[in-house]
């Protein structure tokens, strides 16, 4: 069983151009930081080649900087919360969608959840859709604040929104058999 929200896009025509990339690794979250980093920029490198060349310098440096920006929060928290499991590794992807007037870059990520870490995340996903998203961001820094160590204050996401005017989706899709909930967090933006 699934269920979707925000806005979040299911079907891509095969032929439109996409790079995916998947994770495995017994190493620590901390372990795999620079690579989270690292994978970003490489997306952000794959995406400008993409790019029509009459673009200047700085528009180029600019949307690389967007692209690496936005792909490195949705990894760092797909690597984050991802329950180790066979039955999903973490996956990273960046498409481009050729029948909008403006060039858009949808990213997700896809990684494997335990359920009481889905039923906190629908309830700040559930506060996100139906709240101000400025006024939200406001909200969680003082929460931080007043705890620095809870590891889920949700602020990439609210950046995502406030800074980048990306439109978030989200998909959960159940695994009964495994007590296993995939997660795949979308984020479309125009650059």
């Amino acid at each position: 069983m699934s269920h979707i929200f925000g806005e979040f896009i299911e079907e891509y025509p095969r032929e439109h151009n996409s790079l995916e990339l998947s994770f495995t690794s017994s190493q620590s979250i901390q372990q795999k930081w620079s690579n989270i980093r690292i994978s970003a920029d490489f997306v952000a490198d794959y995406f400008l080649t993409l790019m029509p060349d009459e673009l200047s310098k700085e528009r180029m440096t600019e949307i690389k900087n967007t692209v690496s920006y936005v792909g490195n929060e949705l990894l760092e928290n797909a690597m984050k919360f991802n329950k180790e499991s066979k039955h999903c590794k973490v996956q990273f992807g960046i498409r481009f969608p050729e029948d909008t007037e403006q060039v858009t870059a949808v990213f997700f990520t896809k990684n494997s959840v335990t359920f009481p870490t889905v039923k906190k995340f629908k309830a700040f996903i559930q506060e996100l859709l139906c709240n101000d998203s400025q006024e939200l961001y406001v909200q969680q820094i003082e929460k931080t604040t007043a705890d620095e160590y809870s590891g889920e204050s949700g602020l990439g996401l609210l950046s995502l929104i406030n800074d980048y005017s990306a439109k978030l989706g989200w998909k959960f899709e159940s695994e009964p058999s495994t007590q296993i909930t995939i997660v795949t967090t979308m984020a479309q933006i125009i650059v």
